[in-house]
């Protein structure tokens, strides 16, 4: 799994006009390629009556699912600009549709180009631009005795935590970045004087941030 990517952080739309023809830009978050093409489909089920719906998407940690259709433009006037956004913008697991409704003037092709391109920004925009950085769930499970300086050293650090559990005993939940967990295991054992069971959970993405 990628330590870190940029993505979007929810479905976002926008819409633009120009010459006339109303360009409405939409951009996802999506996990894999079925869920790109999904919500494709729903924003073409949602404007069937639009003159064009065109698309880019780009899915995988080596941007491995990549795919751009024209959706009855000229070829290389509407995808290809749209997928271009997303890759200069570094974007990964993102789907956008930009759906045209003609207004009758022509835009010719590089006008066309400029078009599909400001409608992709302004869908991305709208969906905000995040990053997403990848976790590690690191258990510290101590004696109440050693529990307060526990919680003040990682407040003061400002540590991410994702909870406490309180039984006969305290487990603490720590969340450093996954590439620091390491680190977070050792800090925590010389803190307690080897005292904490150390235990390891799953990874997981959080907002950079956040």
């Amino acid at each position: 799994m990628l330590e870190r990517y940029r993505t979007v952080r929810e479905q976002g739309s926008e819409e633009i006009v120009i010459k006339k023809s109303r360009f409405i830009g939409y951009a996802k978050p999506v996990e894999t390629e079925e869920e790109a093409v999904q919500f494709i489909d729903e924003i073409k089920r949602l404007h069937r009556s639009a003159t064009h719906n065109c698309s880019a998407y780009v899915v995988g940690e080596r941007d491995q699912h990549q795919k751009a259709s024209d959706d009855g433009e000229p070829s290389g006037t509407a995808g290809k600009p749209i997928l271009e956004v997303i890759k200069h913008k570094g974007l990964k697991n993102v789907a956008v549709v930009v759906t045209r409704y003609y207004g009758g003037i022509m835009l010719g092709a590089g006008g066309l180009v400029r078009a599909y391109t400001d409608g992709a920004v302004a869908g991305i925009e709208a969906a905000g631009e995040i990053v997403k950085v990848l976790h590690r769930e690191v258990f510290v499970d101590v004696d109440y005795t050693w529990y307060g300086k526990v919680e003040n050293e990682l407040h003061g650090r400002g540590t991410r935590l994702g909870g406490t559990e309180f039984t006969d005993r305290v487990i603490v939940k720590g969340l450093p970045e996954v590439s620091e967990a390491d680190a977070f295991a050792a800090w925590m054992t010389d803190l307690t004087q080897g005292q904490a069971i150390i235990t390891e959970g799953e990874e997981v993405y959080y907002i950079e941030g956040e």
